[in-house]
């Protein structure tokens, strides 16, 4: 089964718990962008779109940050896309960002999710309110994990080896057909 990790603007660095997950093992692949620093949302969503066209199986998608906006518009684009299950991991509000980067990104779908999918979402991630993330879940028709007090659950956050989040992932997908 291919993983495919999904990194939000500007790229996880190599403490970052998605670049651990992947360095784990040769089914761990990162969709990789041609600018991480000025993300446009077709090119990102293209990106995805041939990532996992060339799994030989439905993959299962790790998302953090703008990646997981990157996965939800992928998914109103290409909602026959088979993909086993989405761990969407602290997405953030483009919705309300000032951050011009993230503008092409509005609106954020709220259409269901075609597959199954959890959102972690932290009570003071700068990027999302917890309850925010929540509303977004609910939308996506996902599961919402409050991951409590975690920041952006990044490196920043203290967040390099993530074992919590390799046990929702399992939990995720011992759930999924």
């Amino acid at each position: 089964m291919t993983t495919l990790i999904v990194p939000g603007w500007g790229n996880s660095g190599p403490d970052h718990w998605q670049s651990l997950w992947e360095a784990a093992g040769p089914d761990r692949v990162r969709v990789r962008q041609d600018d991480w620093d000025r993300p446009d949302p077709d090119r990102w969503v293209a990106a995805l779109d041939k990532a996992v066209a060339a799994c030989p199986e439905p993959p299962v998608i790790v998302a953090h940050s703008l990646g997981c906006t990157t996965v939800v518009h992928w998914a109103a684009r290409t909602p026959a896309a088979s993909v086993r299950a989405a761990l969407l991991v602290a997405p953030p509000d483009v919705d309300r960002a000032d951050q011009p980067e993230l503008f092409g990104f509005r609106p954020v779908p709220r259409a269901p999710l075609p597959f199954p999918a959890l959102v972690v979402g932290s009570r003071n991630d700068p990027w999302m309110t917890g309850e925010r993330a929540s509303e977004f879940a609910a939308a996506w028709g996902c599961g919402f994990t409050d991951a409590g007090e975690a920041g952006h659950l990044n490196p920043d956050a203290g967040y390099g080896p993530w074992p919590e989040g390799e046990r929702l992932l399992a939990a995720l997908l011992a759930r999924t057909p």
